[in-house]
């Protein structure tokens, strides 16, 4: 029997929520680990800035700068905030692509079987929409890979003093920090499979939490806010199944809710948090703290 989409929405508000809490948890337990404890209320909220710094600028470009902000609103210093953030990174993504692996290991055989079919027919029918989307996605990148190139020439931050906090970290945030990556993974990957039990008629739970990870992830290299544009298009052209249970307007009423709780939502709280909590005068000096 299908989810109620009210109930399945539901259950999606609290992955969101799980997900917040692991990564503030994941960021506060490293900077105690550097010697510079914050909050979780900290915590949370400069996560909650990233999140919406990441949804509306290309390339995710803003994200990093504002959880630095939030850090030095913290009294953090600007090298600990920044080899917090490095640590974090290089944590993480060993678990990021050990859950890829074992999830391709386990079900890449049915979504090949499954969703490569529809995702071809899919692209064939819109052939028009992929061609627009590519070139606007190229023009895009063009121009962003060229300021970032142009930010990339100012000074750069001092590896000595860099080397100092490397040393002084713990072990145990790294270990600690690892279960609560698998809780952000997880429950990003799923929005999308509860989402879609609503249907009637849906893909394959595994087929679907493949694909959701490739559209999430694919995010990290589009050049458009949240990979405006593609992701969209490879939703609706089958990267996940077939989640249109042959009527397009439920498969973009999905869309719609999918793009909401692993975008939308982040980036309406932490753009609350940031107005609520900050005033321009501020932001333009922490700015240039952080520069």
């Amino acid at each position: 029997m299908p989810l109620s989409f009210a109930v399945a929405n539901l259950i999606c508000a609290l992955l969101w929520a799980g997900d917040l809490v692991a990564r503030g948890y994941r960021i506060q337990w490293l900077l105690r680990g550097l010697g510079q404890p914050v909050s979780f209320r900290d915590a949370f909220r400069l996560n909650a800035w990233g999140e919406a710094g990441c949804a509306l600028t290309p390339m995710r470009v803003a994200g990093e700068p504002m959880r630095l902000l939030g850090m030095l609103r913290c009294g953090v210093p600007a090298t600990a905030a920044f080899m917090a953030i490095a640590i974090e990174v290089v944590a993480a993504w060993p678990v990021i692509i050990t859950l890829a692996a074992v999830g391709l290991w386990r079900f890449a055989p049915d979504w090949l079987a499954e969703a490569r079919p529809a995702l071809l027919q899919g692209v064939r029918q819109r052939s028009w929409w992929v061609v627009a989307v590519l070139l606007v996605t190229g023009v895009v990148g063009v121009v962003a890979s060229r300021a970032l190139r142009h930010a990339g020439r100012g000074p750069r931050r001092s590896w000595k003093r860099m080397l100092v906090y490397g040393r002084r970290v713990s072990w145990w945030p790294l270990v600690a920090g690892a279960p609560l990556t698998v809780i952000n993974v997880l429950a990003r990957s799923a929005m999308l499979p509860v989402l879609a039990l609503t249907l009637p008629l849906h893909p394959p739970v595994g087929v679907m939490l493949v694909g959701s990870f490739g559209l999430l992830y694919s995010q990290l290299v589009l050049p458009t806010p949240a990979g405006v544009g593609v992701v969209e298009l490879g939703f609706l052209a089958g990267a996940a199944g077939d989640l249109s249970a042959g009527n397009e307007s439920s498969a973009a009423l999905l869309l719609f809710a999918w793009r909401f709780w692993s975008v939308g939502a982040g980036a309406v709280l932490g753009l609350l948090l940031a107005v609520r909590s900050l005033e321009w005068g501020e932001i333009r000096s922490l700015f240039r703290k952080v520069a």
